[in-house]
């Protein structure tokens, strides 16, 4: 089985590339959506501080790929040659995924904090966050839990700061690369 994990900063456009993966017939694990799962779980809202507390729990009494360890029960159901895991966040989820895989392609989508402050607030998602100081705060725990390593080990970058129109068409570009 081959793995293909996107990664990138909160709103860089993670989605996006799994969205084209899905859209080919291709299977996409969510890695937020265990956590958003979690928080619920836990009685929760998942809202920014929520998510937080959760994912730090998480990762405090589990170790560093807790989330890895979540999705693996969903990925052990899939029978797909090719699988996509979208969000992984540090190093140790890639070790986690590694383990079980032929092989990972790690695939990071980049785009400016400016441009990706815009559209976390434009989707509107329950864990959007309310101000920049809570962005930058968010982008900063993302980077202690690891996600800079994981950006900087990447097979391929995606550069996304043009029309949603290009990036899908580049999106594209790459299913049909990686498949």
């Amino acid at each position: 089985m081959k793995l293909v994990i996107v990664t990138g900063m909160p709103g860089a456009g993670k989605s996006g590339v799994a969205q084209a993966f899905h859209d080919a017939g291709i299977p996409v694990i969510v890695m937020g959506d265990v956590i958003r799962e979690e928080t619920r779980k836990r009685g929760l809202e998942p809202n920014p501080a929520n998510t937080k507390k959760v994912m730090l729990e998480l990762r405090e009494t589990k170790g560093a790929g807790a989330i890895a360890l979540f999705c693996m029960n969903e990925l052990k159901k899939l029978e797909s040659e090719i699988i996509v895991i979208e969000g992984c966040r540090s190093i140790a989820e890639i070790d986690v995924f590694d383990d079980c895989a032929d092989s990972v392609v790690i695939v990071c989508v980049h785009a400016s904090p400016k441009e990706r402050y815009k559209r976390l607030r434009e989707r509107n998602r329950e864990d959007a966050p309310p101000s920049w100081e809570v962005f930058r705060e968010r982008d900063i725990r993302e980077i202690s839990v690891g996600l800079g390593g994981v950006i900087a080990l990447s097979d391929i970058m995606l550069v996304n700061e043009g029309t949603i129109f290009e990036f899908q068409e580049q999106s594209k570009e790459l299913v049909k690369r990686l498949t």
